[in-house]
């Protein structure tokens, strides 16, 4: 079995420590940053939904501002989003390098796409299941938690699910920039050094990882659906 592996992927063989080292540091990198990016996500797209024009807590001050900051952050390109993200980020985490340094610019990178995403999600909630909540006499907070996320699990949870393969896209975009985790390891080995053997795993490692988190998503939304 051995000589086999040995055979086809002599490369990954010999550097195995480095490869599980990294996968770790992936998944540590995308489980750290998917906590804050779903929290301060959730908060920021609840607060757009409920001050959007014609909705309980109408702001279009407060809309308009969130908005621009989003769009903002949208279309900067991530590697460019990390680079000028540097200053910040030493500060911050103490270092712009590594695992530790990538954090911070993922988190930031990735809340306006789910901001989007919890957008859409509770932007489809059905306006007369609000409006009778209203007529019942909830307060706004009772129809946040009991109205738009309560009607909206499924969508958040899809939501949740794509930005959490998006942000696994992110990690390995940050290795090219000295991040860690399986996008340094594969730049230093299977590009600088041209074991394609090395590039070949890891990229079935990652379509592995994706399958499973897409799949957990589909579950969980079907699940929740029906219920």
């Amino acid at each position: 079995m051995i000589e086999t592996l040995n055979r086809f992927i002599p490369n990954l063989i010999k550097y195995s420590d480095e490869f599980v080292q990294s996968l770790i540091e992936t998944l540590y990198m995308l489980f750290v940053s998917g906590i804050f990016v779903i929290i301060i996500g959730l908060l920021i797209g609840i607060v757009m939904t409920v001050t959007k024009e014609n909705n309980i807590l109408e702001n279009k001050f407060i809309y308009r501002i969130f908005d621009t900051i989003i769009n903002i952050f949208r279309s900067i390109p991530f590697v460019i989003l990390l680079t000028a993200l540097i200053p910040v980020t030493q500060k911050i985490m103490g270092t712009f390098i590594g695992v530790k340094g990538s954090i911070f610019p993922l988190i930031v990178g990735a809340i306006p796409f789910f901001v989007r995403q919890v957008e859409q999600a509770l932007a489809d909630v059905d306006k007369g299941v609000i409006e009778a909540a209203e007529s019942m006499g909830l307060s706004s907070l009772q129809i946040i938690f009991r109205v738009y996320l309560r009607e909206s699990i499924p969508q958040l949870i899809r939501a949740i699910t794509i930005t959490t393969i998006s942000l696994l896209g992110l990690t390995s975009m940050g290795g090219a920039v000295g991040g860690g985790g399986i996008g340094a390891y594969v730049i230093r080995y299977g590009h600088n050094r041209s074991f394609h053997d090395i590039t070949y795993v890891s990229v079935i490692v990652i379509i592995i990882f994706v399958s499973i988190i897409q799949s957990l998503g589909n579950y969980l939304s079907k699940k929740t659906n029906h219920a």
